[in-house]
């Protein structure tokens, strides 16, 4: 496709595709291609996140879905799955989120959701591109799109959040710091764990506009794993800009990542009988997740990287719980989509049922040494890695050295021209140095 990648359409504000003539356009054309398929006078649900570009997008979308005869249901700034989820429960005929993610503030996107809440089928986006190259045709003025503001979208967020634990669940006695990245999360995540029962202390929580993602949040948790020590809380909680990623922070201050929650929940879950299958990763999933989840008898299987392909993979096998070490949680039997605050709580129910660390439950996963090297090349990435026997000999070469206990990946990005090498093993020296003759050799042969 032209203009939707793995999730939506995301770029640099004022460049194509994201300039204002453009999101207009793309909200007249999605609006026409649903309007056909969606009866009389659809409705979509459009939210953003803090970033100062989306008053802007929020305009545009707007007219265009107004142009082609679409109501539209302004929720504000609100997490991506909240929109997911809203769209469902107002009965709109898609969702539209403008954000992205979590990149900086000059950037940003459009990302689709279907009427059940889950990402957009290629079909629909295919025909939403099509639409794009014909001339914008609006409807006549008496069946223009109307917009209404849905002032109680917070609240109604926040009670699904709070009831996708089991009921009477209490976080009395737990001190969590919780970093909102400036991001959506910043109006609902401190009340959500503040009504069960947690004392909260939030940190970057004041979003300007320009400050989302900016030295925090789920892809900068230093500055949480200091709260948590300075406060002496029991753990921390860190989201990304729109609020699908949550990454959390022992009470050492050490890092818990998405392969950590999934291994954390999966054992949770296997021990009470709530684990219907198994464990869906990604091909980036750490190699001691997959040893940890063995030796639990628990089955697990990788996807392409980007929560659209675990989420295929869990639905193709009737699996509830996958994700990525980035923090991308699926848990299909409380969303239809990855949510940071859900995940999140999903896991302080486990620490406060079994009045265990956030420290001892992930203690129990060995996390293995990983490198990861950004070789720069020049021409088709995935054909110089995929036909070349040389490079093919040297990835056997380091395998062997491995002994059967790590990992090798020569992955060609899908957005940078550049193969990212990663090795994992049991010992960090070897992990570096299997890595760095790895990048060499790739260098030679497709490097710039």
């Amino acid at each position: 496709m032209k203009y939707f990648g793995t999730d939506g359409i995301r770029g640099r504000v004022g460049e194509p595709p994201i300039t204002v003539d453009f999101v207009l356009k793309l909200g007249w054309a999605a609006g026409s291609v649903l309007a056909e398929r969606g009866g009389d006078h659809p409705s979509v649900v459009i939210g953003k996140d803090t970033r100062i570009s989306g008053y802007l997008f929020e305009s545009a979308l707007e007219a265009g879905f107004s142009a082609a005869g679409v109501d539209v249901r302004l929720l504000g700034p609100m997490p991506t799955p909240a929109v997911a989820h809203l769209t469902r429960s107002l009965g709109g005929v898609a969702g539209i989120v403008i954000s992205a993610s979590h990149n900086p503030y000059e950037d940003n996107g459009i990302k689709f959701f279907s009427g059940q809440g889950e990402k957009l089928d290629d079909a629909l986006q295919v025909a939403i591109e099509e639409r794009l190259e014909a001339p914008l045709m609006q409807v006549p003025p008496h069946r223009l799109g109307k917009a209404t503001r849905i002032d109680d979208a917070v609240g109604r967020y926040i009670e699904y959040c709070k009831a996708t634990v089991p009921y009477g669940t209490r976080f009395e006695g737990l001190k969590i710091v919780v970093d909102c990245a400036n991001g959506a999360t910043y109006r609902i995540a401190p009340p959500v764990f503040r009504e069960l029962g947690a004392e909260v202390v939030a940190i970057h929580h004041h979003p300007d506009g320009l400050n989302i993602n900016a030295e925090c949040g789920s892809t900068h948790p230093a500055s949480l794993a200091a709260a948590v020590r300075r406060e002496r809380a029991d753990l921390g909680v860190a989201f990304d800009g729109d609020g699908d990623r949550v990454v959390l922070v022992d009470h050492h201050g050490s890092l818990v990542d998405g392969d950590q929650i999934l291994f954390v929940l999966a054992n949770a879950r296997r021990a009470n009988g709530g684990l219907p299958g198994g464990v869906v990763g990604t091909v980036m999933s750490n190699f001691g997740l997959e040893e940890a989840f063995s030796r639990l008898s628990i089955p697990f299987e990788r996807s392409q990287v980007g929560d659209r392909y675990v989420h295929e993979r869990l639905r193709q096998r009737g699996w509830v719980l996958g994700g990525e070490a980035s923090g991308h949680i699926l848990c299909l039997d409380r969303a239809t989509t990855g949510c940071g605050i859900v995940s999140a709580l999903q896991v302080l129910e486990v620490v406060a049922r079994t009045r265990q660390s956030l420290a001892a439950l992930a203690g129990g996963m060995q996390k293995y040494p990983q490198v990861m090297i950004n070789v720069p090349i020049e021409g088709n990435a995935r054909e110089a890695v995929e036909s070349n026997p040389q490079l093919d000999a040297m990835v056997r070469e380091v395998e062997v050295e491995l002994g059967g206990r790590g990992r090798v990946i020569l992955r060609p990005s899908g957005t940078e021209p550049v193969v990212r090498v990663t090795v994992e093993g049991p010992e960090a020296a070897l992990v570096e140095r299997l890595a760095d003759q790895l990048a060499d050799a790739v260098t030679r042969a497709v490097g710039v």
